[in-house]
């Protein structure tokens, strides 16, 4: 398909809604509570990896950049990912703490967009969680120099074999001091239900004094 091909289409092809309403009178109070309903809903629907989310981070001059990860874990009503401290998205975090999620479900036309402050959760954490992953992930936490430019893909895998022979009798390998995790703990979360002739319903719930407030606003 030409660029060409590829420009009629997006500006031709239309696909309207299904009539599936959200209101304020069905959704739980509890943001998070409402996640777990939408979430379940999603895991049975087989949804391909409904933990995936759009994180997006921004420089302190405030370019932003968007990568797709797997949120791990909800803590103390926080939201948690792992990634290389050291990488684009760790540096940025540490220029500029806030960021922003976006959950899409495709399939179930629904979207819940979060906003918030991100931090580090703490080593134990981050311990815990490393030793759960399979031997070849924290192999794979060690070879990689995340972000960083590299030579060739060789280089990598040769950086992955030293690795395994170095651990080749156990798969008690430490957690890199430059690898962990990440809390962001939301103020704005958004469930986006998609809704026949793009007049969708968009509830929204900001966190003022500690308690969520519910809000309708306009698609």
């Amino acid at each position: 398909m030409s660029l060409e091909e590829v420009k009629s289409y997006i500006n031709s092809i239309r696909r309207d809604f299904a009539d599936r309403p959200l209101n304020e009178d069905a959704v739980s109070k509890n943001p998070f509570k409402q996640y777990a309903v939408w979430f379940e809903e999603a895991v049975g629907s087989q949804i391909l990896d409904p933990y995936a989310m759009c994180l997006s981070t921004a420089t302190k001059e405030g370019r932003p950049s968007s990568r797709i990860v797997y949120m791990r874990d909800i803590i103390d009503e926080q939201f948690v990912f792992y990634t290389n401290y050291k990488s684009q998205k760790g540096i940025e975090l540490a220029e500029n703490p806030f960021a922003s999620l976006n959950i899409h479900w495709g399939e179930l036309e629904r979207q819940i967009r979060i906003e918030g402050k991100v931090t580090k959760v703490s080593p134990s954490i981050s311990d815990t969680y490393f030793k759960a992953r399979p031997k070849e992930s924290k192999i794979g936490a060690w070879a990689s120099h995340q972000s960083c430019q590299l030579l060739n893909r060789e280089a990598l895998e040769n950086n992955v074999k030293l690795l395994e022979e170095k651990y080749k009798d156990t798969s008690d390998i430490p957690r890199p001091e430059f690898w962990g995790g990440y809390q962001l703990n939301p103020t704005r979360i958004e469930f986006w239900q998609g809704r026949p002739n793009r007049l969708h319903d968009r509830i929204v719930f900001t966190k003022e004094n500690g308690e969520w407030r519910l809000s309708r606003v306009s698609p």
